[in-house]
């Protein structure tokens, strides 16, 4: 007897944390522009979305990925920001970590959130700062859809990779 693709140990299932606001990709799931997407919803450690493998199970734990809308960055750099350097303190435990930003640096600059009180100068300093001291990989996407699509190639890639694919 076979093992079904549904409970096979060798597919790659993403967590999505669920205390995501806006999950991405779950809407995704049987599209074949993301062949053999399955999604958990979990209470995740750090970031948003990371990978579970029943024959390597510390795989959780080797890779985060934080989202990040364009007004939830903004806020995270301010008013949240010792949250967000915990953050990202504990995403440098992992093999792999990056902030995907749902925006690119030119909206940033030149359509920064309305509420918000911060220079979009500071924010991108921020990241840049971020960047450095955390080892934390950044994708500036120019929309949703891009950035949804960034987050599922960097789990799918980092898996391949350590199946030796």
């Amino acid at each position: 007897m076979g093992i079904s693709e549904e409970n096979n140990p060798d597919r790659m299932v993403v967590i999505v944390d669920s205390r995501e606001k806006k999950p991405m990709l779950y809407d995704k799931v049987g599209d074949p522009n993301f062949p053999g997407l399955k999604i958990k919803f979990d209470t995740l450690k750090s970031g948003d979305y990371s990978i579970e493998n029943m024959s390597t199970p510390d795989c959780e734990h080797s890779i985060a990925l934080e989202r990040k809308s364009l007004p939830d960055l903004f806020s995270s750099v301010g008013r949240g920001r010792e949250r967000l350097i915990a953050e990202f303190k504990r995403m440098q435990e992992f093999d792999y970590a990056a902030l995907v930003i749902e925006d690119d640096y030119r909206a940033m600059f030149r359509s920064p959130p309305p509420a918000s009180s911060m220079n979009p100068k500071s924010v991108f300093r921020s990241i840049l700062a971020f960047s450095i001291r955390y080892d934390l990989h950044v994708f500036a996407c120019p929309n949703r859809i891009f950035a949804e699509r960034t987050t599922y190639l960097l789990l799918k890639r980092f898996w391949d990779d350590r199946r030796g694919g």
